[in-house]
């Protein structure tokens, strides 16, 4: 029997992986050669992470599923990741707007993941969650950095950053809801809900604000809603399509 927490689990790797992809594709596009890599470093922690996760879902749950038919076998109503890391690349202020969210998210609850999954004795998961909050906060500071930079700096990146923060406004809400595999990790013992660190995350994140001179994040007109049950955006699956292809087209391929 696999452990209470594995869609959660599952949730979390798929955030990973899908961040991961999207980040990618800054490289060429950064505002200098040295982003270019920042952000790569970045995509590859976090897609070093999905797969270590993905490697232990497959070992747990009985499927025997690897990290490659997690990533490339799954058709969109399948992954379980946030609509936040699926929107398209945009401006550069958009981008690190959302890295400040998710690697702020990310900080808080990899590490109750690790502190639970340890007393609970699954020693594995805890060490790839030991791993990603020092990641995380590595990605934290880097974005925390560039809001900083940009909401301080001239009017233009500060109008840009503005305009990004009205943009992201809508995905925040969804960081924040419990799904039902949260709530049912949180009943076994492993992990932490979401809602209960909204105060927390929202509240490091608009002390940066606060910091760089932009105003708190707006209050959008809707928020999105779906991703942790498998409703995506229409820009998903023109994504996935790309990430899955070379897979796709040549299966049982290796290299």
């Amino acid at each position: 029997m696999s452990p209470p927490c594995v869609p959660a689990v599952l949730a979390l790797a798929d955030d990973a992986l899908i961040y991961a992809q999207r980040l990618g594709e800054w490289i060429s596009r950064a505002p200098q050669i040295e982003e270019d890599m920042a952000l790569a470093n970045v995509g590859l922690d976090l897609l070093g992470r999905a797969r270590s996760l993905y490697t232990w879902l497959g070992a747990v749950d009985g499927s025997g599923r690897s990290e490659d038919d997690f990533a490339y076998w799954r058709d969109e109503r399948e992954f379980r990741h946030l609509w936040l890391v699926e929107r398209p690349r945009g401006d550069f202020a958009d981008e690190m707007v959302r890295l400040l969210l998710m690697a702020s998210l990310d900080v808080e609850r990899y590490a109750a993941l690790a502190s639970t999954a340890s007393v609970a004795g699954i020693d594995e998961l805890a060490g790839i969650a030991g791993k990603a909050v020092t990641e995380s906060t590595y990605h934290r500071d880097h974005a925390r950095l560039w809001v900083l930079r940009l909401g301080d700096g001239t009017q233009e990146s500060h109008a840009r950053m503005t305009a990004a923060l009205e943009r992201v406004a809508p995905y925040v809400d969804e960081l924040f809801t419990d799904s039902w595999a949260d709530r049912a990790a949180v009943a076994a013992g492993i992990g932490v809900l979401p809602s209960s660190l909204r105060s927390s995350v929202l509240g490091y994140v608009g002390s940066v604000l606060a910091e760089a001179t932009l105003d708190p994040l707006p209050e959008p007109a809707w928020h999105a809603r779906g991703g942790r049950e498998g409703l995506h955006s229409e820009v998903c699956g023109f994504m996935l399509a790309e990430m899955q292809h070379l897979a796709r087209s040549h299966p049982g391929a290796t290299w």
